[in-house]
């Protein structure tokens, strides 16, 4: 493979992350085995590096991969703690090493090249998608599907970050539920500007992943994360003598009203936080990950082009725009926005509507719950905002910095663990 003899595929994925992970199982399960593929990435993904989380039915392909599970989950506020029924849905966990280990086995039957190397060029003339590579090998492609962190085509008229830091804590005696995962948990100190929260997702009554997590505009030091997640343990009466710090997980995702074109150019189409997977309000990826890798799946195991729906409804990123403007400007405080959406709505209609999935009709029940007040001002303000884009040139969008990512925190003596690595396009661990 050279420049007078490049590799001629049908698909070449760039990058190899959750996203191209959860694709390469979606070819496999749909039988698309009759395509060249070529993956290209510099890291051959394995092991634990990142957890997901997410919310849906159960019975799918995934089960087998989970490594828990909960219809119950608790969502707590200084002023009372509320558990919620999630069915007929269920919070799951997911780690990233058996999704690793199943993207690899497809990738064998789907007799996919591997080039170990990053993707330095893409050119798409229309017809064809030239890549080339950081080690000078050329790839051309029928269609390119790319999943590599991307800076979204202007800055948002809000731009938060969702930024985290977990312990994998291993307990000497019970001390987690492990029926009950703790999904929000606004107790933590509150930022300036922004919002806090803690969450706890048990494996069983001795081991969990502790996460505290900002949605803010700044990162933290590393200090103050450990410092924060102390201050989460402490809160949660867990005694620091008896526990063990197995892993550590840090991550970064971007929290804007900022666009992320999904096909930049005709034959390229991009998947995960750049091709807009990530939901702005939340920072929740992995459904509309998963839902993007089926769909593509299936339009090529039936001869369409791999084009996925939006991953989420027009109308969905119009009120993320709105909800995270009244956060920014202190309309409403993130606590009480939260507390109020699952006080005034079934658990399961507030799932599927950060989901993407609620009808219209269920959307004006969502709005009717926020305080009417502040919501007006912000869609008015996000209006006016949005004609001064129109009359001004484009600003350039400020890169998603990586995770802060420190020294191992010693919770005791013998404990173990290593940092997560920086965040990318899936890095979102929990969400």
């Amino acid at each position: 493979m050279t420049e007078s003899a490049p590799l001629d595929v049908d698909l070449a994925l760039l990058g190899g992350g959750g996203a191209a992970s959860l694709l390469l199982a979606a070819l496999d399960r749909h039988g698309v085995h009759d395509l060249r593929i070529a993956v290209v990435d510099p890291v051959r993904r394995r092991g634990q590096d990142r957890t997901w989380a997410f919310w849906g039915h159960p019975g799918t392909d995934l089960d087998p991969l989970l490594s828990a599970s909960w219809h119950q989950v608790e969502v707590a506020t200084a002023a009372r703690r509320r558990v919620l029924d999630l069915t007929p849905l269920r919070y799951a966990m997911l780690r990233s090493g058996p999704v690793y280990d199943r993207a690899a086995a497809a990738e064998r039957r789907l007799d996919a090249t591997r080039i170990v190397a990053p993707a330095d060029t893409v050119t798409d003339d229309g017809t064809r998608v030239r890549v080339r590579t950081g080690d000078g090998r050329t790839v051309r492609a029928g269609w390119v599907l790319d999943s590599r962190p991307r800076p979204p085509a202007r800055a948002g008229r809000t731009t938060w970050l969702q930024h985290f830091r977990g312990w994998w804590l291993e307990a000497d005696r019970p001390v987690f539920d492990p029926a009950r995962a703790v999904l929000m948990d606004f107790r933590t100190p509150q930022p300036p500007r922004g919002v806090s929260f803690g969450y706890v997702l048990p494996v069983s009554d001795r081991y969990a992943l502790v996460e505290y997590t900002e949605f803010s505009p700044d990162l933290l030091t590393d200090a103050g994360y450990d410092a924060a997640l102390a201050g989460y343990r402490d809160l949660l009466g867990l005694d620091p003598a008896g526990l063990r710090v197995r892993e550590v997980e840090n991550g970064v995702i971007p929290m804007t009203d900022a666009p992320f074109p999904a096909r930049p150019s005709p034959r390229v189409i991009r998947l995960g936080t750049a091709g807009g997977a990530t939901r702005p309000s939340t920072g929740f990826t992995f459904s509309a990950m998963y839902r993007q890798a089926d769909q593509v799946a299936r339009a090529l195991a039936a001869g369409r082009p791999p084009v996925p729906q939006a991953a989420y409804p027009r109308r969905h990123r119009w009120m993320d725009a709105v909800a995270l403007r009244a956060l920014d400007r202190g309309g409403v405080g993130g606590p009480d926005f939260f507390d109020r959406l699952f006080d005034r709505n079934p658990a399961e209609r507030v799932l599927r509507f950060l989901d993407g999935a609620t009808t219209p009709a269920e959307e004006v029940a969502i709005m009717n719950s926020t305080r009417l007040l502040p919501m007006i001002a912000a869609t008015a303000g996000d209006a006016a905002h949005r004609v001064r884009d129109r009359l001004r040139p484009t600003r350039p969008a400020p890169a998603v910095p990586p995770a802060v990512v420190g020294a191992q925190p010693s919770i005791r003596p013998h404990g173990g663990g290593a940092p997560g690595p920086p965040g990318s396009e899936d890095d979102v661990a929990a969400r």
